[in-house]
């Protein structure tokens, strides 16, 4: 099929260009388009398949993980300012010299700030994930491509361990394996089993 083909290429490219995200100074510019390819991709995939749900899973994903980084982000801007504001009034009604401490319950409360700004994003990012891995585990089965599985797990593994550091491992290396996913893709699905019709009972 012609859109299997572009899903392969712009899938295959697209998951290349995300792993430059790291590289100064349009690594990001660069991991955008990328993840824009992708998407673009999975739309080829679901319709070429006939999965709505494939496309509709991955849109979701991008939406909870771009809401949880909006909230999250927020939450810490006005936490970091609020302490950054904090310390300027506690210096100048310290007569000018510079504050050593804040009052123990502001600072527990910008701390809880904090805290809640970093576990927002992480749990947005898990729900996400979830999503995305029911995108890829529809794409493997439909395609009989098991690669696709397994980076849907690892990014799902991965989402959940990020809050401990290690997930960054495992995001990377489902993103390296997501490159080898999409051009291991055929241009034919596997054809999916014909329910058979059920004869209704004789008449005897």
């Amino acid at each position: 099929m012609h859109q299997l083909s572009q899903a392969r290429t712009l899938g295959g490219v697209g998951a290349l260009l995300m792993l430059l995200v790291w590289i100064p100074p349009l690594g990001w510019v660069l991991s955008l388009i990328g993840a824009v390819m992708v998407l673009l991709a999975i739309r080829y995939i679901s319709d070429a398949v006939e999965d709505r749900s494939i496309f509709t899973n991955m849109v979701i994903a991008i939406i909870l993980e771009v809401a949880g980084l909006v909230v999250g982000v927020a939450v810490l801007v006005e936490t970091v300012l609020s302490t950054i504001g904090l310390g300027i009034v506690a210096n100048y009604y310290s007569g000018g010299i510079p504050a050593v401490s804040l009052p123990p319950g502001i600072l527990s409360g910008n701390l809880t700030g904090l805290i809640v700004g970093v576990v927002v994003i992480w749990a947005m990012i898990l729900v996400s994930a979830v999503f995305v891995r029911r995108s890829y585990e529809s794409v493997s089965k439909r395609l009989g491509v098991g690669m696709f599985g397994t980076v849907g797990l690892l990014y799902l593994i991965g989402a959940a361990l990020t809050i401990i550091l290690v997930g960054f491992v495992l995001l990377l290396l489902a993103l390296i394996l997501n490159i080898i996913a999409f051009f291991s893709m055929t241009d034919q699905p596997i054809p999916q089993p014909v329910p058979q019709a059920t004869k209704p009972p004789s008449m005897m």
